[in-house]
């Protein structure tokens, strides 16, 4: 055995051979990371992936090893160095404080509402289609030129300032930026204070940015309080709107129990905004949510996956992707949601239909595969598969993930 560990198991192996080599028990090693047994198992199994660097990185520091012995060599993404400095270029912009200092940075027009508004739609949209490169590129100057039309007009430019760090968080959740996604939702939060239409719709990121973060238990918490704040007395009497966000935020909860391995609060939970989603039906984006029927089917599907309910998750995920809302959901929603179906498989031990939808996620919306550090994990585990697509291999070879 090399001196750096069995660089050739997989990472879940390692893992457990570092723990045996600390003379950790699973519950001495859960303990020191703030997780469960059950979650250490699962892990050291391989049934849960470690995709998030800052989560490595927490292993790393219990096992006092370099996470670059977990990592292995070539893990590196290909891109990564060009990811990097787009990412700094948007904590760069996160952490620009002139506007509240009464510094301006240069002498740049301010931004009409209706001109900022145009440009928050964009965002989204380039979010929604999974164009994560650009989206790198769009955010630093968007944040700018919302913070100033705020300045200039808090009350035309407040609503439109806490979508800019609402699509902020997203890219970051999605490119595993946990710190920085954070501060993005916690500026919208403080921004929205007041509003509870606004709240709620921020609070839809900070459900995503607690639960990447490890902290679900806190997520479920905070996301029930937001939904049951925004919640109308009887459904019929909210909007549209209100009632998406509210349901959006159910889900998110629901999404956080199943985390945390509360299998009958996230049913419940799920049930309850499936109720909701009936009255707003499928085809709406209210608030950038993309709540309806099918958005909770898929939410269910997750749920299952995380719960480790594999069997009933193909079994849903068989019949809801054939739904008449799922192509009306964004490419990143169902692109993100083949992932997880994708992770049913593999937990299955179908390689041949977690070939599939990985590929039809790659068609879908490239950017989930090759820039997410989920999709990218997933991608090199269904490559390992003797039953992997050939155009997988390939792939995953490409991108230095095999």
């Amino acid at each position: 055995m090399s001196v750096n560990g069995p660089k050739a198991l997989p990472i879940g192996r390692q893992v457990a051979y570092w723990r045996g080599r600390r003379k950790f028990s699973q519950q001495v090693f859960a303990d020191r990371l703030g997780k469960s047994k059950s979650w250490v198992d699962k892990v050291e199994r391989g049934v849960r992936s470690l995709d998030k660097v800052s989560v490595l990185q927490d292993i790393a520091a219990v096992l006092r090893i370099d996470p670059a012995v977990l990592l292995g060599p070539g893990a590196q993404p290909a891109d990564v160095t060009e990811r990097a400095k787009g990412v700094e270029r948007i904590r760069v912009a996160l952490s620009a404080y002139e506007i509240a200092l009464d510094r301006p940075p240069a002498r740049r027009p301010v931004l009409p509402a209706d001109d900022l508004a145009r440009d928050v739609a964009h965002a989204w949209t380039t979010f929604q289609h999974a164009r994560y490169p650009q989206m790198v590129d769009l955010v630093p100057q968007l944040l700018a030129g919302a913070q100033r039309t705020h300045a200039h007009d808090p009350g035309g430019g407040r609503a439109l300032l806490v979508e800019a760090y609402r699509v902020t968080a997203a890219l970051l959740v999605k490119l595993g930026v946990s710190d920085l996604a954070w501060l993005a939702v916690d500026r919208g939060m403080t921004t929205a204070t007041g509003d509870r239409v606004l709240v709620a719709a921020a609070a839809v990121q900070l459900g995503q940015v607690l639960r990447e973060a490890g902290q679900a238990r806190v997520a479920k918490s905070v996301m029930l309080a937001a939904a049951y704040r925004i919640a109308p007395p009887v459904i019929d009497f909210g909007t549209p709107s209100e009632v998406s966000l509210c349901g959006t935020l159910l889900v998110q909860a629901a999404l956080a129990a199943a985390k945390s391995g509360d299998a009958r609060t996230a049913v419940e939970l799920i049930d309850e905004a499936a109720e909701m989603a009936a009255w707003v039906g499928d085809g709406h984006d209210h608030y950038r949510t993309g709540f309806g029927p099918t958005a909770v089917e898929l939410a269910r599907v997750a749920a299952a996956v995380e719960l480790g309910d594999v069997r009933e998750a193909v079994a849903w995920h068989e019949k809801v992707s054939t739904r008449d809302g799922w192509r009306w959901l964004s490419a990143e929603h169902r692109a993100a949601y083949l992932i997880d179906a994708a992770r049913a498989y593999l937990q299955a031990d179908d390689s041949v239909n977690a070939g599939r939808v990985l590929m039809e996620a790659d068609r879908i919306a490239p950017a989930e595969i090759r820039h997410r550090p989920t999709g990218r994990d997933i991608l090199a585990q269904v490559a390992r598969e003797p039953a992997a697509p050939t155009m997988l291999t390939q792939l995953a070879s490409a991108l230095g993930v095999g």
